[in-house]
């Protein structure tokens, strides 16, 4: 009688044990396959950060690359603008020159551009055979394509470094984030200072 009970004993001790070792190893198991997975989320997201400033690199070198024909364009009715027009050129170099991971230096040097294209065109304005010229026209408006064009990469970027942040900040996936060291992403912001700028109030 005391053989039997000290046998099923042993039988039931082993049994607990090799359940406790399947269910330990399952566990491993289940928490390798979730890591896995966090990583795998992790590279897609960083690919389409990837991907969308691509985008946006595509067409700010597009917008570059109308720069010069529009300045000679304008330089040929309104030759006396010449700071505008140097104004314009200068930028467009620095912009250039800003190194392609250097998303807020871009940000801001682009800014900076765009608003000296602006003033571009308002100088325009007072020049009705150059509003006229069929070749500014063409060069206003491919331009205006462009600007709509950055706009919608420049969203889609910002969406996609919003995505890979929050999975670098979020718990359990910034366990996987810092191990492999993925890290946050810059939003690529385009500030205008007259956006900014405090309405004037007259009473």
């Amino acid at each position: 009688m005391t053989r039997q009970c000290s046998g099923a004993s042993l039988r039931s001790f082993f049994t607990g044990d090799f359940t406790l070792a399947w269910f330990i190893l399952a566990f491993l198991i289940a928490v390798s396959v979730f890591a896995i997975f966090l990583y795998n989320t992790l590279v897609k997201k960083r690919q389409m950060v990837e991907e969308g400033w691509s985008g946006i690199d595509v067409q700010l070198k597009r917008r570059a690359n109308l720069i010069p024909n529009l300045v000679e364009t304008v330089k040929g009715y309104a030759d006396h603008e010449q700071q505008t027009l140097d104004d314009v050129t200068q930028l467009r170099a620095s912009a250039g020159s800003v190194p392609r991971d250097d998303v807020a230096g871009r940000a801001k040097a682009e800014g900076a551009l765009s608003q000296a294209l602006g003033r571009l065109f308002a100088v325009a304005e007072a020049y009705p055979d150059l509003k006229a010229s069929e070749n500014f026209s063409d060069l206003h408006k491919s331009l205006d394509e462009i600007e709509n064009a950055i706009q919608m990469a420049r969203r889609y970027y910002n969406g996609a470094v919003r995505g890979l942040n929050v999975a670098v900040e979020s718990f359990p996936s910034n366990l996987v984030a810092s191990r492999f060291k993925f890290e946050k992403a810059e939003y690529f912001e385009i500030e205008d200072e007259a956006d900014r700028a405090v309405p004037k109030v007259q009473f």
